[in-house]
């Protein structure tokens, strides 16, 4: 069942590169970026890295993991997959997926044991939102 809202952040892209481009395979592109808002209630900032490739539909395929700090320095980590599709011009994009968390800190305890469902939105000039639905 879905539940609670757990994560709630804003982000702006760090770095974007190709990573590897074959004979008539879309390339994969690697985006970087750091993201502050809260996650349980606790104010975090973040720092993650996806890849994505553009698949046979037009739809992206991506592939994703990060880590974030609390302002007391307690940390989790996390990954995910989802998939995305294009909005708008300059490559704005809506993500839709699953993110599998984990912590040692009591902050972020609950994480361990929950799976989150994502919506990330981005401008295409770089920032975005993203916001997590506990599923348990």
């Amino acid at each position: 069942m879905l539940g609670n809202q757990i994560v709630t952040q804003t982000t702006e892209d760090t770095g974007r590169r190709v990573l590897a481009t074959t004979d008539g395979v879309p390339p994969v592109v690697e985006v970087s970026f750091e993201a502050t808002g809260e996650v349980l209630g606790v104010g975090v900032k973040e720092f993650a890295t996806y890849e994505s490739q553009v698949r046979s539909d037009g739809t992206l395929f991506g592939e994703g993991q990060g880590v974030g700090m609390s302002e007391r320095g307690e940390t989790y980590s996390w990954h995910g997959s989802g998939l995305g599709r294009f909005t708008g011009p300059g490559g704005a994009m809506a993500w839709r997926g699953a993110v599998f968390f984990e912590s040692q800190s009591e902050s972020f305890a609950q994480l361990n044991d929950t799976v989150g469902l994502f919506e990330y939105d981005t401008d295409g000039g770089g920032t975005g939102k993203v916001t997590v639905h506990e599923w348990k």
